[in-house]
């Protein structure tokens, strides 16, 4: 086992002062690291690995030794608990994670973290964390903290806030699984310790939406299908995005976007998902084939199978821009296509993805075919479910669906 100790080195530096380390012992090795701390000899006492009162500001530096001692510790102890060994290279390794000059703050490794989400290409990620750093930093005023700083006093308030502004569970939970996966990354990266993480005590769980996923029935979906658009040829997209989610297991606006013709293989639409990476394979039923008709007729040059993405050199961000903006109209002409088929429920581009779920349910396919998750919890639940399912099996209970528009 290794042990730690605080201790003066008994070489000079030029300047006369003796160097302060951080010294690891182990199997009568030693590994010293650094402090960037020096003093003279009467200052430093030795049995108590401290500064003396005649060195200046000894109780704040005496306080961060001991923060040092109880991370370097940590480390050891962490590896110890889980029935790990750990050699000095690896103690230095992590300890050096830590030092005191490398310290940065939540709101620089936030800026960071987006930045990197959009250099990889993952600007819907990076708009999300971008959303709950802007909500965070608004709730503090815009401080400055260290991550030790979260703890779970501050995030109780953190909620406290975020309910003053009407934000439902599921919308505090979105915000402090933001936080937490930041947290996360930071202790992997070094930049915060575990010593302090704050999620142990207080629980995102906890946070669990009770409000209902909505979905319409099948005779208000078929309100919107059988709409006669001749005067209201504006909405022809609106009505034709939302058919083509409905019967294509509740598709995403993101994955609709891009999805192109290469996709389209006779009667199947084969596409990954582009939030979970599942592989889809969908059997094209009769809404769909006009749907396709329609937008195979315009003779568009770009490969896009929808007229969202104009461009075929768009960068990640425009892309990411152009969703927004499109997805933005599209739920605007959603509410106006309600009001015009006399719907009174609130519709949005995920309405078609509960309404899927909860209208196969309504229809007789069994429970073990559709998850409960989709229409009342968490929709990445039921698509992860239905991923795994076989497309056959899919393929003949979507058929259900059809029947009720036929008939």
């Amino acid at each position: 086992m290794a042990t730690i100790k605080i201790t003066q080195r008994t070489k000079a530096l030029s300047n006369g002062e003796y160097p302060i380390f951080l010294r690891a012992t182990k199997d009568r090795k030693s590994k010293f690291i650094s402090l960037k701390l020096s003093c003279e000899i009467s200052q430093w006492n030795e049995i108590k690995s401290e500064f003396r009162k005649s060195y200046t500001n000894y109780k704040q530096i005496n306080a961060a030794l001991i923060d040092i001692r109880n991370r370097a510790e940590s480390i050891i102890t962490d590896y110890l608990s889980k029935g790990e060994d750990i050699t000095l290279d690896e103690f230095e390794a992590l300890f050096l994670n830590f030092k005191l000059d490398k310290k940065i703050s939540v709101n620089e490794f936030w800026t960071e973290h987006i930045s990197d989400l959009n250099k990889s290409g993952r600007t819907g990620n990076a708009r999300f964390f971008k959303d709950s750093k802007n909500s965070f930093f608004k709730f503090l005023g815009n401080k400055t903290i260290y991550f030790k700083d979260i703890t779970p006093l501050l995030l109780d308030k953190y909620e406290v806030f975020l309910r003053s502004n009407s934000n439902s569970d599921s919308g505090i939970a979105v915000k402090m699984r933001a936080i937490r996966a930041l947290y996360n990354d930071a202790i992997k990266k070094g930049s915060a310790s575990k010593e302090y993480y704050p999620f142990i005590i207080y629980k995102v769980s906890k946070l669990k939406g009770t409000t209902n996923k909505r979905a319409l029935s099948i005779e208000n979906v078929h309100k919107i299908i059988n709409l006669n658009l001749a005067e209201y040829p504006h909405l022809i997209n609106t009505r034709n995005y939302f058919v083509f989610s409905y019967y294509t297991r509740g598709m995403n606006f993101n994955d609709m976007m891009k999805l192109t013709w290469d996709n389209i293989v006779e009667d199947k639409i084969t596409y990954v998902r582009g939030k979970t990476k599942g592989r889809f394979v969908i059997k094209i039923l009769e809404p769909i084939t006009e749907i396709l008709s329609y937008y195979k007729n315009q003779k568009r040059a770009t490969k896009y199978v929808f007229p969202i993405i104009l461009r075929i050199d768009s960068t990640p961000m425009q892309l990411e821009n152009r969703k927004e903006k499109t997805l933005k109209k599209f739920n605007k002409d959603l509410k106006l296509l309600a009001t015009i088929c006399g719907i009174e429920d609130k519709i949005t581009s995920y309405v078609a993805r509960h309404s899927f779920a909860t209208n196969l349910k309504q229809s007789g396919v069994a429970t073990d075919l559709i998850s409960e998750a989709m229409g009342h919890q968490n929709v990445s639940i039921t698509q992860a479910y239905l991923k795994e399912l076989e497309n056959d099996v899919i393929d003949d209970a979507m058929e259900v669906l059809l029947q009720k528009v036929t008939k």
